[in-house]
């Protein structure tokens, strides 16, 4: 029963450190509004700017899939190219390293005993009108329960005897054998995959290399630190399945980019480990630190298949086009702009997505005001059939990209975290679609009254 309650106290504390790191990202989001997507729109024209722009919204949100998310919004919607989106998911990998370095340095604090205080200190700023203010309150929440969950996972570990339990699995298996660490790597993949979260793996996966684990090692923590970069892209790749196709290449590129930048250090990673742990021990005279040295490895492998890689984005384009054909035909039922796999991080992406989908919702009813006149000049019956078959049809499209548009906009809505202005304008647009769709409904009428 007590080993049962202390697994329990393990999960509720990987819960907690979750759902802080979820509010600490959704506060700085917040807090930042609208103009992490107008940076990324514009700080995107060359590689190195689109590197530096994703390091630099990546450290703010403390999220890379958070930033993938945004860019696979920024490309959907036509604001950025495959091929910038790919510099920009580059930077990505490297800023979500600060959050690892965040675990390992403030994670050596004793933040527990500053963590209540300070929680009661941001609690009436929850009450405030002022949007930033309450923004910034949340923002101080996630990071207090961030580190108090990390205080009791490791506190709930220690009572578990997990560290026991990791070495008698381990005995079964010679992890210094290159099949092992392939093992460590799909097993970070897999477990980041299910999580969805690699903040979360890699904070279990500092506290498990801290504790001297027989069997677990730097290279099997390295190993999973890989694999862990792997798993991460499951959720941009996940949401945007339901999404365009080019939500699905810009998810695709994420994981194209992480994938072969694994594949690339496999070959030398003993080599890798080794040149990590000679400059930290050498140079820098900080080899006695586990967490940093797992951290550092996590920043170099990052940083050096950017820097390579950063030269091959064409190629990787041009991969990814093949992985995700592109297509002439359009599908007449399916959104052009919207994502219905999942909804945009900013109010301005949203915005800018709506946007577009009406001025496409625009011109087939345009198309059908040609249809309809067309009808007027036809003299064969079968050819007038034909053409007033073609104006239902496109009725039909109105009134499903009516529900579909209209349905996003009030997700947008229920999501919260739009500005009054932002609300204003959606309000604007869900009046808009539903006379688009009005003016659908009165060119089948006239084509109904043509047939008669």
């Amino acid at each position: 029963m007590e080993t049962f309650t202390n697994l329990l106290s393990v999960c509720g504390a990987v819960a907690m450190f979750l759902y802080g790191m979820t509010q600490m990202s959704s506060g700085l989001e917040k807090f930042a509004g609208d103009r992490l997507g107008k940076v990324l729109s514009v700080m995107t024209k060359n590689r190195v700017m689109g590197i530096l722009t994703g390091m630099m919204v990546t450290i703010i949100l403390q999220s890379s899939s958070a930033t993938t998310v945004i860019v696979v919004g920024l490309v959907t919607s036509g604001v950025m190219t495959l091929r910038q989106s790919i510099g920009v998911i580059m930077g990505a990998n490297i800023g979500t390293t600060a959050t690892v370095w965040l675990i390992s340095v403030v994670g050596e604090m004793n933040i527990a005993h500053i963590a209540l205080p300070l929680l009661a200190f941001c609690l009436p700023a929850f009450f405030s009108s002022r949007s930033k203010v309450k923004s910034f309150s949340q923002t101080i929440f996630g990071f207090c329960l961030l580190f108090l969950g990390l205080s009791f996972l490791q506190g709930a570990a220690d009572n578990l005897g997990l560290n026991t339990h990791v070495a008698n699995l381990l005995s079964h298996l010679d992890c210094d054998k290159y099949y092992a660490i392939l093992l460590f790597v799909v097993v970070g993949a897999l477990i980041t995959a299910v999580v969805q979260s690699s903040a979360a793996t890699m904070a279990i996966t500092l506290m498990l290399f801290g504790m001297d684990i027989p069997g677990f090692g730097f290279y099997q923590a390295a190993a999973l630190a890989m694999g862990q970069n792997i798993g991460t892209t499951a959720t941009a790749l996940l949401g945007s399945m339901t999404g365009t196709r080019m939500s699905r290449r810009a998810a695709m590129a994420h994981m194209l980019f992480n994938v072969i930048g694994v594949m690339i250090i496999l070959p030398v990673f003993y080599w890798t480990c080794d040149a990590v742990s000679w400059f930290l021990s050498d140079v820098l005279q900080a080899d006695d630190n586990a967490k940093f040295k797992l951290s550092a490895f996590h920043t170099a492998f990052n940083a050096f298949n950017t820097l390579l890689l950063v030269w091959f984005v064409p190629q990787i384009e041009k991969i990814v086009y093949r992985l995700v054909p592109y297509s002439e035909e359009e599908e007449d039922f399916r959104l052009k702009y919207i994502p219905t796999g999942m909804i945009s991080a900013t109010s301005e992406l949203a915005l800018g997505e709506v946007q577009n989908e009406i001025i496409t919702f625009a011109e087939r009813c345009k198309k059908m005001f040609a249809m309809v006149k067309n009808m007027m000049t036809l003299e064969k019956e079968a050819d007038f059939v034909q053409e007033f078959e073609r104006v239902t049809k496109y009725e039909g499209i109105t009134d499903k990209m009516e529900v579909e548009i209209a349905n996003y906009i009030n997700k947008v809505m229920e999501a919260g975290g739009l500005t009054k202005e932002s609300k204003r304008k959606m309000f604007k647009m869900m009046k808009l679609v539903s006379e688009l769709e009005s003016i659908g409904d009165s060119c089948n009428n006239l084509g109904r009254t043509l047939s008669h």
